[in-house]
This record gives C-alpha cells, sequence and structure tokens, in this order.
C-alpha cells in the first residue's frame, strides 16, 4: 500500500483496517470521508498492480455531499497515486427513477460511482459499498433492507457517520452486540489527541449549543424518547435544494417570525409553496438587533417574496411588533400569542407536516438540527400539554419561526385589496385625503381588485 497523503493516527488505523464489515462513529470533520475515500482507492491501486479491477459504490446523502466525496476525495487520491483516470457524470436510471451518478474509471477497470442515497440506488449495484454519514440518510432501515443482500456475496461494506439520534439503522449497527463489524469510535478529544489540529475550546465556544457540542463532536447519543421531532424525522425532510434564496421559483410564500431581542434570537422564515410541499428559501437570524433592523428585514423579505401571509410571535414585545407590521402590510400579517392551546396547535401542524415529509429544510445546518430536536412536549402540574426547549436561555427560536410560517401555510392565503398609487403632487398641491389603511397593497397601473395568493 502507498500512502497518497499524511494520515493522523486514528485515520491510520481505520485505513488499515481491513475487516469486511466495518464502522466508524467519527467527530465533525475529523476527515473520516477523506480517509475512507483514500482507502477506496487505495483497494483500487493494489487491484490494478495485480492487473484486476475493483469495483466500489459511495452512497451519499445527497447529491452535493456525493460530489464533494468524488471531488474531494477519490479524484484528490487518485492524483496523489499518479493513476490516471476518466471522470464521467450520467443520469442513472433504477427502478423507481433516475440519479445523478459521478463515475470515475481507473487503470484495468476499476470504477467507482458516487449516488444519492436511497433504497433503489442501494439494490442497484453489486460492489463494494461505502455508506457516507450513513446516520443521516433518508429511510437508513429501507437502504440497509434494499443493501446487504446486494453485498453478501463477499463485498466489502464501510460505514461512518457522526451520530443522530437514536432512531435509525446506524445507531442499531454501533449499539449492536457481536463480532461481525469492526467499530472505531473516534471523538474530538481522541482526534486532537491524535494530531488533528482544531482548538477544542474555540470550536465550542463558537458553536454555542451544548446538545449539538454533545452529539456533534462528543459522540453522544441524545435522549428521543420526550423529542417532538425526533433527529431521523428532521433528517428525512432535509434537502440540498432548501435554505437557497436564489432557489425561489416565484411561488406564493409564507412567513414566520420569530421576536427576540436580547438573550433569544429575533427569526424570520420564509417557506415557498411548491405543490403541496413547502421549501425553506430563506432565514434571517439576529441576536440583539434594534427593532428598526429587525423590522427593516421583514420589509425586506415581505417585498422580495410574494408572500401570502406572515404570523408572527405577538406575546410580550411582540405586540408592538405585529401592530407596526400590519400598518405596513395590511391584512396579510398575523399577530399569534404563544399560548399553550396555540403552541400545541402550531406544534401539532407542523410535526405533522415533517411525518408527511411535505416540508423541506436546509441540509446539514448543526443548529437548525439541534434547535427543530430540542423542543420537549411536557405535561404541567395541572396535566395540561405544554412545550419547551431544554435550556432556559434558548427557547428554540429557529423552531418558533417555522412553527408559525407552517400555522400561517395551513391557515391558506389572504386577501388582498389594492387600488392605484396616485400619481405624486407637486409641492404646490393640497392633499386630497388621507390614504386609507391598506395603502401598502397599492400597486402603480393596477386597478382596484380583490382576490387570493
Amino acid at each position: 500500500m502507498r500512502a497518497a497523503v499524511p494520515l493522523y493516527g486514528y485515520q491510520q488505523n481505520w485505513l488499515l483496517d481491513k475487516s469486511r464489515f466495518k464502522i466508524g462513529m467519527f467527530a465533525r470533520q475529523t476527515g473520516k470521508t477523506f480517509t475512507t475515500t483514500l482507502e477506496v482507492v487505495d483497494d483500487c491501486f493494489e487491484a490494478a498492480v495485480r492487473e484486476k479491477r475493483q469495483r466500489w459504490v459511495i452512497l451519499s446523502r445527497g447529491e452535493r455531499q456525493a460530489r464533494e466525496a468524488m471531488d474531494e476525495g477519490v479524484k484528490l487520491h487518485a492524483a496523489a497515486y499518479n493513476m490516471s483516470f476518466e471522470a464521467q457524470e450520467y443520469d442513472w436510471q433504477g427502478q423507481e427513477g433516475s440519479y445523478r451518478a459521478l463515475e470515475v474509471t481507473l487503470p484495468h477497470g476499476s470504477k467507482i460511482t458516487a449516488l444519492p442515497a436511497n433504497p433503489d440506488t442501494a439494490r442497484g449495484f453489486s460492489a463494494n459499498v461505502f455508506l457516507d454519514e450513513f446516520a443521516f440518510h433518508k429511510d437508513s432501515a429501507a437502504i440497509w433492507k434494499a443493501l446487504f443482500p446486494v453485498i453478501s456475496n463477499g463485498w466489502k461494506l464501510r460505514v461512518t457517520s457522526t451520530p443522530n439520534g437514536k432512531g435509525n439503522k446506524f445507531y442499531e449497527l454501533m449499539t449492536a452486540e457481536g463480532t461481525a463489524w469492526s467499530k472505531h469510535h473516534v471523538d474530538i478529544y481522541q482526534a486532537v489527541a491524535g494530531g488533528l489540529p482544531r482548538d477544542i475550546d474555540e470550536l465550542r465556544e463558537g458553536l454555542a449549543d451544548e446538545d449539538a457540542w454533545a452529539q456533534e463532536y462528543e459522540l453522544k447519543w441524545l435522549d428521543e424518547a420526550s423529542a417532538w421531532l425526533s433527529y431521523d424525522l428532521i433528517s428525512s425532510v432535509e434537502d440540498d435544494e432548501a435554505g437557497d434564496p436564489d432557489g425561489y421559483q416565484g411561488g406564493i410564500c409564507y412567513v414566520g417570525r420569530d421576536i427576540g431581542r436580547r438573550q433569544d434570537l429575533h427569526v424570520i422564515w420564509v417557506w415557498e409553496q411548491i405543490g403541496d410541499v413547502l421549501w425553506e428559501r430563506e432565514r434571517v437570524e439576529q441576536k440583539r438587533a434594534t427593532f428598526r433592523s429587525m423590522d427593516a428585514e421583514f420589509d425586506r423579505v415581505m417585498q422580495s417574496y410574494r408572500v401570502a401571509r406572515a404570523c408572527i410571535d405577538q406575546t410580550g414585545m411582540g405586540e408592538k411588533v405585529v401592530e407596526d407590521a400590519i400598518l405596513k402590510h395590511g391584512s396579510r400579517v398575523e399577530g399569534v400569542l404563544f399560548t399553550p392551546g396555540n403552541k400545541l396547535i402550531m406544534a401539532t401542524s407542523a410535526k405533522d407536516r415533517f411525518e408527511d415529509r411535505t416540508v423541506r429544510i436546509t441540509m446539514g445546518d448543526t443548529k437548525l438540527r439541534s434547535d427543530l430536536h430540542k423542543l420537549r412536549k411536557v405535561s404541567s402540574p395541572t396535566g395540561a400539554p405544554r412545550f419547551v426547549a431544554e435550556r432556559d436561555d434558548d427557547h428554540a427560536d429557529r423552531t418558533w419561526a417555522a412553527f408559525l410560517g407552517i400555522h400561517a401555510a395551513d391557515n391558506g392565503g389572504a386577501e388582498y385589496d389594492y387600488i392605484p398609487v396616485p400619481a405624486p403632487l407637486s409641492r404646490f398641491e393640497e392633499p386630497a385625503g388621507t390614504l386609507d389603511e391598506d395603502a401598502p397593497f397599492r400597486m402603480a397601473g393596477t386597478r382596484r381588485s380583490k382576490g387570493i395568493f
């Protein structure tokens, strides 16, 4: 074997482990994908030396991750090994649809193919398989059921991930008893001790989320029993195309706005409705911002998207915010008091959408995932249900902004009523009258009209 690049001790241990079934739980950004793609290329190099061919398939949680594994792993290592290769992209046709495949052909016919993971792609190849970030794959149990018979005829299997709660196949594999699997466990402390140049204290302070730190860096299995949204459920609605304002298709949008001033975040969440699915288009987050700057961001959002309805947290300091927003934007804006009953309605509606897969959120956003997961449903001393976040200084602001937006969508579009904007008065003319309260909806050159967005 030739070492393509210098490796830290824990990476060398993973690379040199030749077990047929190998699984590794690694902290974020410790090089698990980099090292495993090195093993894949090294295996193809050894096959070329023997004038034989090898076959590998990399299944990632999305097309973007598959591309990263190929571009920042496979191709990089092949070049370091001085191996010529031919790269191509094509639409791979499965039983249930077509998927973008990235493929590299190496000397003596060895091939490495990278694809988004799903049951269709899992059953589509007879090859060695690398499941990259397996805990985050949608329908991981179904993928496993489709995959394992395919690799049963002597093929090797590599599985890596950081934890993602307990409700997925990766958790089952890592915690199962027996000797069939060679298991590796590398948290951030072990990685740094092994030579990884990271400032642990700086990372922890910068992340500013103890749940996320415990899971992503200390590799702890967070309790799913009382979580309103499990990590597996959250992962199932993540999508590469969500969260990018440039992806806006000009459709009807719904906005949720959670008010925070000092300790809490001010969050504005924009959902675009495409068919029956709500896509996260933009999320504004501000902390310790002035009310003027918060209102300015809300005004920008209302002008940038075709907003049918916006729901704003009216509790406490939200009273004036809602009043000002209604004056500017009219009946499209609704204030929502965070009473236990209203929170239950919003949380239930949102969970239904997550379970029905009719929302799409940003993929791989650690803080968002932790925020969505930290919400717990508990019983008050009187037995009434209420929702709490795990820490007093963090109230799941992103979550409630998302839920407010879903609430806006699930309660239909708002009526609009507008008339033409009159021509500007010269400085010699007196105003003819006062504009009505629906002035924000006036559009120049358009006759008076009513309807639903």
